[in-house]
């Protein structure tokens, strides 16, 4: 199951950056920049809400008791720009999970959201199947018939971004984005030469190419 994160930003670029670095780790993320607009998605169907304190109208400790009154058990972290002993202890007494100060590393973001989902839902890694190779994410290893195929890092990412995004389909940039991120500066032609060694390793694999853009899987 996708995690589907509601997330109160008001400011745009940090959201998107926030978002970006979500998605990359599986999630799916619904921004919404403002506390009417969060208001209004407080009974969605959603995993965690990540609650800028600093609102336009109200602020997150107003929208949390909103949240709190549709889904009570519902998993919350703050985020804040004052670094406050004061914010923190009524963000803990109205029931938040967690709480980050501005600004902060997006990579130690969602290692707090991991934690949190992990301790809320009681999930850990998931064992995935994709056209009869097994994969493992906790050890991450794939194997076939019980043999492990020893793939690289990289390999093993490329995977878990199409068995994550079944019926998907990325460009190669985008790819670069999610596998790379944003530390490499090379030619997108990394993505087919890692494609080809993977689908060496792993040939029932049906990833298919689409010409001139990139790949998709299922």
């Amino acid at each position: 199951m996708k995690h589907i994160i509601g997330l109160v930003e008001d400011e745009k670029d940090l959201g998107e950056l926030v978002k970006s670095y979500l998605e990359r780790e599986g999630y799916q993320v619904n921004v919404y920049m403002t506390y009417q607009a969060g208001l209004a998605h407080v009974a969605d169907d959603v995993s965690m809400w990540i609650l800028d304190i600093m609102l336009d109208e109200k602020s997150g400790f107003d929208l949390l008791e909103k949240i709190r009154f549709n889904k009570p058990s519902i998993p919350v972290i703050f985020m804040s720009a004052r670094d406050q002993e004061f914010d923190r202890i009524i963000g803990l007494e109205k029931g938040s999970d967690d709480y980050i100060t501005k600004p902060f590393s997006p990579k130690e973001l969602v290692l707090r959201v991991n934690n949190v989902l992990k301790r809320v839902y009681k999930e850990g890694f998931s064992i995935l199947e994709i056209d009869g190779y097994v994969v493992d994410e906790n050890q991450r290893k794939v194997f076939s018939n019980q043999m492990d195929l020893e793939l690289t890092t990289k390999e093993f990412d490329l995977l878990i971004l199409f068995v994550r995004n079944k019926g998907v389909a990325f460009s190669r940039e985008q790819i670069l984005n999610k596998v790379w991120e944003t530390n490499y500066y090379g030619s997108d032609r990394v993505v087919d030469d890692t494609m080809r060694r993977l689908r060496k390793k792993c040939p029932n694999l049906t990833i298919a190419t689409i010409y001139g853009y990139g790949y998709r899987w299922g």
